[in-house]
């Protein structure tokens, strides 16, 4: 739910306020056997999804997305994982935050055009010099 109301007077930040623990159904949880059985499936099914993820890391793909899947289906059981999951959430969206304050963002545009202007430069000195030459026949 968001809290808007803050004593340090920060709107708009958002938290968490469910309880930790299991998300698994009532009757899941009233049987201490299907609950555990429930438990060992959400964290293998959880394991292989982050296994994937950083197998995912290196190579072309979305590789932190699919671990915070894994987080994510882990924090629908496992306490630690939910404290975890809001932490990372947490973070960012301060990130988020820090990101539109209109002095970072003139700074990151400033960067921006500055290192366009080089590259242009670049490319400009490498054509005077080398040419534009198509790496095909065009000509044919």
């Amino acid at each position: 739910m968001p809290n808007a109301d803050r004593a340090d007077g920060e709107v708009g930040e958002v938290t968490d306020e469910r309880p930790l623990g299991s998300r698994a159904p009532e009757f899941i949880r009233r049987s201490r056997p299907l609950h555990l059985g429930w438990r060992a499936g959400v964290l293998l099914i959880g394991l292989a999804v982050v296994v994937v993820g950083v197998i995912l890391l290196p190579l072309p793909g979305p590789g932190w997305l699919v671990i915070f899947a894994g987080m994510a289906l882990w924090a629908t059981e496992f306490a630690w994982a939910q404290r975890i999951l809001r932490w990372t959430k947490h973070k960012v969206t301060e990130a988020a935050q820090r990101a539109m304050d209109p002095r970072v963002r003139r700074r990151n545009l400033i960067l921006t055009a500055v290192g366009v202007a080089i590259c242009a430069a670049l490319l400009s000195a490498y054509v005077w010099k080398y040419g534009f030459v198509m790496p095909w026949g065009i000509n044919r």
